[in-house]
């Protein structure tokens, strides 16, 4: 296997397929014993075990990418349209949830007392922290674009400069996305209403999470000098995880937010 003599991507043995299956899986289960015995010690192992292995998956990756040369043109090529499938499968993840909102709301049954919101649910102010939110992640995209093409240019500072302020950003929606849950006048468990303004809200928060660990990682990348103007995949990556999350929120804003209110 030292000598690659094919077009496409052969990687070395990996344990942290099948190890982030199963931390996954411990994360889920600690989720439920959360929820129905207030017991979180499962779930803080789980996200422990998760957390780890993404350390030492990505540091492999960067090695393969970075110091081995494994990547590529073709090898390049595989992930990129990896990527696209990959996003493409999160779209169809959250038009479930879409899906589920709109047939609750579109023709609210007698139980929910044929209203919508359904009486007694109090929903969100569209104009105060939601709108606030949109405003950070649409900043977010602006600053992420601006890293992607001062990469392009070779202006180190610049990129340095988008990716921190994306970064911060990430963060600071995070931080205004758990104060709105905190103060939420609804729970998870009022009707319908809860149900999908939870899952739909929460998955995407926990897609920002994700995707701020991904810009966190290309920014301590580019600091250590792995990209280049014509090989930073990884980072392209992350940016594109990342409008994608911008644009599930504007839908999210739009339908749940606003037309939902």
């Amino acid at each position: 296997m030292s000598k690659k003599n094919h077009p496409y991507h052969l990687v070395d043995a990996s344990p942290w397929p099948i190890l982030g299956a199963f931390s996954a899986m411990i994360t889920m289960v600690g989720i439920i014993k959360w929820f129905h015995m207030f017991n979180v010690n499962l779930l803080l192992l789980g996200l422990s075990v998760t957390s780890l292995i993404m350390y030492q998956w990505w540091r492999d990756i960067s090695r393969e990418g970075t110091y081995q040369g494994l990547h590529t043109f073709q090898v390049t090529m595989g992930l990129r349209w990896g990527m696209i499938l990959f996003i493409t499968s999160e779209v169809f993840f959250f038009i479930s949830f879409f899906w589920a909102f709109f047939h609750s709301s579109l023709t609210p049954s007698i139980e929910l007392g044929m209203n919508w919101p359904p009486k007694g649910v109090t929903p969100f102010n569209p104009i105060e922290i939601p709108l606030l939110n949109t405003l950070i992640l649409l900043t977010s995209g602006l600053t992420v674009t601006w890293a992607h093409h001062s990469l392009m240019e070779n202006n180190f500072n610049q990129a340095t400069q988008g990716l921190v302020l994306t970064v911060i950003l990430g963060i600071y929606f995070s931080i205004l996305q758990a104060y709105e849950y905190i103060e939420a006048p609804f729970t998870i468990a009022d009707a319908a209403y809860g149900s999908t303004f939870f899952m739909a809200t929460g998955f995407h928060g926990i897609h920002v999470i994700i995707g701020t660990t991904f810009l966190l990682t290309c920014l301590l990348r580019h600091l250590n000098n792995h990209f280049s103007s014509i090989h930073h995949f990884g980072f392209e990556a992350a940016a594109w995880y990342w409008h994608f999350v911008d644009v599930v929120w504007l839908f999210l804003y739009i339908s749940v937010y606003w037309w939902g209110s």
